[in-house]
Order: C-alpha cells, then sequence, then structure tokens
C-alpha cells in the first residue's frame, strides 16, 4: 500500500483525529439535546415540544430540515429559551468547547448575540463573562482528556434590531479577554448591512475584526455591500458568490468583478455546506460551490454553523466532502490553513496553530501508512 493510496480517501477516523478550525458555530445551535431538556427544567421553562432528549434530537433536525423558515427559526426559540441564565450560558460554553475538542478542532470561534440572552435579568456584561468562563472551562476540561482546544467568542448583534452599535462597543470592551470580533446576523433580505454601519466604522476605528452575515439567503448585493460599503474581513456564508462566476460545460470559468475581487482579495468565505442545503442554498453535496470555490482557490473554509439543526460536526462535514470530491489530507490541511489564517486572533498567534499544531498533525496522519501492514 503507498501513500498515495492511503491519502485519496482518509478514513472517518483519520478525519477526526486531523486538526481543525471551525470560524461559523453559533453557540445557541449547538447544544446538546440532553442539556437543552435538564435546562428546560431548571429554568422553568416549559415551551419544549419533546422532553425526551432523543426526540427532542429528532425533532430539531426534522423541523431543520422541513423546509418551513418559520419551523427552522422555531427551533432557535427553545435553544435560546433555556439560555437565559448565568449557570445556563456557563454550562453551554463549557460543553461546546468540550465537545468541539473531542470532534478534533484545535481553534473555533464561536458566535452568540448576547441581547437574545436579558429575559431573566442578566445584563449583557453579565451574558459575556459567563460565556466566556464557560469557554475557559471547556478548555480545561478538554486538556483534562487528552485534547487541545482554543474558543474565542464573536458576539452578534441581530440585524433587524437597533442595538448594533451598543454590541460592537461591548466587543471592543471584552476584545482581550476572551472576545475575538463581531459579527451581525438573522434575515438577510429587507435588512441590509449598510443599516448598522455606524458599528462597523466604530470598529474599524478601533482596529478591531468582524465578519457580517451575507450571501447566504441573499445574493451577491448582499456581498458587495457587506465588503464596500461595511468593510467586513470575512463572509459568513458567502455561497453565494458563485452568482458570479459563470462555469460553461466546456470546463471555462469566468469571474465577474465582484468573485474576481473576493478573490484576489483572499477574503475569507464561512461555507457551512449541511447548513446550505438545509436552507436551499445548494441542492446537493455534490452541487454545492465550495467544489468549484475550491479549484478556483477562493479562500474557503469548511464550517458547521448549526450543530443541533443540521445533526453534524466538522468531522461530518469533512466526510461529506471527501466522499463528494474526493479530497485528501493535503485537502483538509488546504482548508484548515486558510481557516486559521483567516482567524481573528494576532497573526504571532496563529502561525505557530499552523506550523506547531496543524501541519504536523496532518503529517502524522499522511505518515501512517509507512507502519500499515
Amino acid at each position: 500500500m503507498t501513500s498515495q493510496t492511503l491519502n485519496t480517501v482518509p478514513t472517518p477516523e483519520q478525519i477526526r483525529r486531523a486538526p481543525k478550525v471551525l470560524l461559523h458555530d453559533h453557540l445557541d445551535g449547538g447544544l446538546r439535546p440532553a442539556t437543552i431538556v435538564e435546562l428546560a427544567r431548571e429554568t422553568g421553562y416549559e415551551a419544549l415540544p419533546e422532553t425526551d432528549a432523543a426526540k427532542l434530537e429528532s425533532w430539531f433536525r426534522a423541523s431543520a430540515d422541513s423546509g418551513s423558515l418559520e419551523r427552522y427559526l422555531e427551533t432557535f426559540s427553545h435553544t435560546v429559551g433555556v439560555m437565559q441564565t448565568r449557570d445556563a450560558l456557563f454550562r453551554v460554553a463549557a460543553e461546546c468547547a468540550e465537545d468541539l475538542a473531542a470532534d478534533g478542532v484545535v481553534y473555533a470561534e464561536v458566535r452568540f448575540a448576547p441581547e437574545q440572552h436579558l429575559e431573566k435579568g442578566l445584563t449583557l456584561e453579565e451574558v459575556v463573562e459567563a460565556v466566556n468562563e464557560g469557554f475557559r472551562e471547556g478548555e480545561r476540561r478538554a486538556r483534562a482528556t487528552g485534547g487541545r482546544i482554543r474558543v474565542g467568542a464573536l458576539l452578534t448583534a441581530m440585524r433587524h434590531a437597533a442595538r448594533a452599535l451598543e454590541i460592537a462597543e461591548l466587543a471592543n470592551r471584552y476584545r482581550d479577554v476572551g472576545v475575538v470580533g463581531f459579527d451581525i446576523a438573522g434575515a438577510e433580505a429587507g435588512h441590509p448591512p449598510t443599516r448598522h454601519l455606524d458599528a462597523f466604522e466604530y470598529l474599524k476605528r478601533e482596529n478591531n475584526h468582524f465578519t457580517i452575515h451575507a450571501g447566504e439567503a441573499f445574493g451577491l448585493p448582499s456581498i458587495w455591500q457587506a465588503l464596500q460599503w461595511c468593510g467586513a474581513d470575512r463572509l459568513g456564508h458567502g455561497v453565494r458568490i458563485i452568482d458570479d462566476i459563470q462555469a460553461d460545460d466546456d470546463g471555462t470559468v469566468k469571474l465577474g468583478r465582484l468573485a474576481s475581487y473576493v478573490r484576489d482579495k483572499r477574503i475569507p468565505l464561512e461555507l457551512c455546506p449541511s447548513s446550505n442545503l438545509q436552507t436551499g442554498a445548494a441542492a446537493s453535496y455534490a452541487e454545492h460551490p465550495i467544489g468549484l470555490l475550491r479549484r478556483l482557490h477562493f479562500r474557503a473554509t469548511v464550517n458547521t454553523d448549526n450543530r443541533l439543526m443540521s445533526g453534524t460536526s466538522m468531522s461530518q462535514e469533512f466526510e461529506h466532502l471527501v466522499e463528494t470530491f474526493r479530497y485528501t489530507l493535503d485537502d483538509m490541511q488546504w482548508f484548515t490553513v486558510n481557516a486559521m489564517k483567516s482567524a481573528f486572533i494576532p497573526f504571532d498567534e496563529r502561525l505557530p496553530m499552523i506550523n506547531e499544531v496543524i501541519k504536523p498533525g496532518y503529517a502524522e496522519l499522511k505518515s501512517e501508512w509507512l507502519f500499515s501492514n
């Protein structure tokens, strides 16, 4: 057996062990079903559709797959509904870090909207501090069991609300104690990012980082505004950039000016394949734009979005891509290095993660054929 044979299709076990980097993951989209049930009981939340953890997990997945936006959004009302106390936020954040580390994620930026967790009297600051403390606890638990992960928080403002500047200022105050950047999320149509220019202008003056949900459910105008009006460092999803790329049957590919700009400027795309299938941005993994974007050398990254709703993990996302596009460990390393290059932590911390964690991790996996029978 040769190195090339083994490196052609990594096994699920190799994919799980491979170091992975996650840039687009929602805290309220990744709870353990059993935790939701227990927190509902502890906090007095009575609106769960199911109180059995297994049945609740099935309900979340069926609702997310239903094709109904109303049912999909309802899923978040339940996760957010049980995340209204300090203890609940701490627990969810700690378990998030643990779960990601167990899946081989070595660096993650996890986002949440502080303004959605105030129903039981917490302040914005208390929400951020509870989540940050939870992430640190999850990192410690991972180390205690032989894992390793670093988690940074992204503070999200809801684009249909009017608190973006307030949340941006909050992100800036906590930027040296666990918060690595800012984001806006929510329905794109009818809620353009330009409504929140004051927040983005503030962050640019403060030399802070931000990503913008753009180019998921809405098309090229959303991406253009996020970049050229708001100055986003990364595109949350950005999958609709494919609308500015013409691929002919003979293999000829022509990029429009916006697509060329995104590629030339190495603007990171936070692609979430399974989530995109649920929201209709792609009909199948084979038809997902990530295949073409990889071939054209865009700064593409692989992400989970909402692990509970999509029934996914970083390993599962890569398993789908390996099966569909026959990606190798080299391809996985390419996506992972892309993500680490695009992280919001300082350069002198990103570079050692690439050179001392990611590349050696993949080199070890790729050398395993030498010791096989």
